[in-house]
């Protein structure tokens, strides 16, 4: 059984006039756009002795670039942000530059009225990095023994105690709204994937029913540093890259899971009319969401035989399109083999005879936890802006049974459609879509 959450998306028409992206392919959405035009991924290869090669590959932010001085009183906080949240921060002050508006000032906009929602899907803190000294010590970097006289010794005398207020879920809100000045509708959202959509998701509400008169939703996540990648192998999730950073390949027959990164997204939301007052550029309009939990049978944590389905169906139901007027759908995309074969049952079930194209972005970035989602959004209305189904890196071979409904590439192809729908899921059955109408 799915549960459905109606979206109440037909009150006053909600625009997208910022976006910022700080991925492993470069910070700002046209450095990232161009270089997935030109079919580059933000996946290397890490040499470290003593691990798989399934933890050697990830994706990695090189440097950090802030458009705006920090005002010294914020300084002290900012160094509580956990490296996914600072690159938080900075995809959010960037969707701001991005979106033209008088920042940081705002004056016509009162700080009630500005709305701030987070998702995070970091668990650089969270999983356990102040550890990270300890645990060393205690397994001597192998982590299949562990020696807990050690481990109960070192961390007396290397874990900062500080780690409490660096785990906090909530401190990028709390920078952010500091130094932006949003004191309105907000809330952290702190789960993997599909929180980023979900996030989005409340920042559009909060404008349709007018209790806000911008929004801005932000993901980020950092699944690059030792702890989450060892849990994430043991999960079975990680791609062995046998191909190098050709391994992560969602929907080939050969697929084998994904590879991780780093990275933040943001967007930026106003009503239609206010937005057009004041001169702003309009990427795109919301027009619909759906989101659904799908359990599969049997005690175990499994994904279910069509766990996007529901969030399909209710997203192209709140936006009034059907299968056949979407330029292309961007899926989840994992890898893995169980999660990519339920997107395309899920898929095949909602297009009946239509013929869909699809375009898996993860490969470009690597998988960015919560910031995908919103990652995927931006990219997707950067495509359809341009008229380009963007290609699937490193997808070569269709699963049988599937082709004559989706259409799948690794090169790019010409798009007419003006509306995309971007999906995403998560462990334990959540899933979520957004519909986009990028040209009117």
């Amino acid at each position: 059984m799915g549960f459905l959450i109606d979206t109440d998306m037909d009150k006053r028409d909600v625009v997208i006039t910022g976006m910022g992206l700080v991925t492993a392919l470069g910070t700002g959405i046209e450095e990232n756009w161009q270089a997935i035009k030109a079919d580059k991924t933000g996946v290397c290869r890490h040499h470290l002795d003593g691990r798989p090669m399934s933890m050697q590959h990830y994706g990695k932010v090189k440097d950090i670039a802030l458009p705006f001085e920090i005002p010294h009183k914020l300084t002290s906080q900012m160094k509580f942000l956990n490296r996914g949240s600072t690159l938080g921060f900075a995809a959010a002050l960037d969707a701001l530059k991005n979106s033209g508006m008088d920042f940081p000032d705002m004056n016509a906009i009162p700080p009630g009225r500005r709305a701030l929602y987070i998702a995070t899907g970091d668990f650089t803190k969270i999983g356990c990095d102040f550890m990270y000294p300890a645990t060393k010590d205690a397994t001597g970097g192998h982590y299949k023994t562990i020696d807990y006289k050690k481990l109960n010794a070192s961390t007396l005398n290397k874990v900062n105690p500080f780690f409490l207020l660096e785990s906090i879920a909530n401190n990028l809100f709390s920078a952010l709204s500091a130094f932006m000045d949003f004191k309105g509708p907000n809330t952290t959202l702190a789960s993997l994937s599909p929180c980023g959509g979900q996030a989005l998701e409340l920042a559009a509400r909060t404008i349709h029913r007018g209790r806000a008169d911008v929004a801005v939703a932000v993901g980020s996540g950092s699944w690059i540093t030792e702890i989450p990648m060892y849990e994430l192998d043991g999960l079975g999730l990680l791609s062995r890259c046998v191909n190098g950073v050709s391994s992560f390949r969602p929907f080939d027959k050969r697929r084998d899971g994904f590879i991780p990164s780093e990275g933040a997204a943001a967007i930026v939301l106003e009503e239609r009319q206010g937005a057009q007052r004041r001169g702003a550029t309009i990427y795109g309009t919301i027009l619909g969401f759906g989101n659904a939990i799908e359990h599969a049978d049997g005690p175990a944590v499994s994904v279910p035989e069509r766990v996007t389905e529901l969030c399909i169906k209710e997203a192209l139901n709140n936006a009034d399109v059907g299968v056949s007027d979407l330029a292309f759908i961007s899926p989840h995309g994992s890898g893995t083999k169980k999660g990519d074969r339920s997107e395309l049952n899920s898929i095949a079930a909602v297009a009946a005879d239509s013929t869909v194209a699809l375009s898996a972005l993860k490969p470009y970035t690597g998988h960015m936890a919560a910031a995908s989602d919103i990652a995927e959004i931006i990219i997707s209305a950067l495509a359809v802006r341009d008229s380009i189904v963007p290609a699937t890196l490193n997808f070569n071979e269709m699963e049988p049974g599937y082709q004559r409904l989706l259409r799948l590439s690794n090169a790019h192809q010409p798009s007419s459609g003006n509306t995309f729908l971007s999906i995403s899921y998560g462990i334990g059955g959540q899933s979520s879509a957004v519909a986009v109408q990028c040209k009117t």
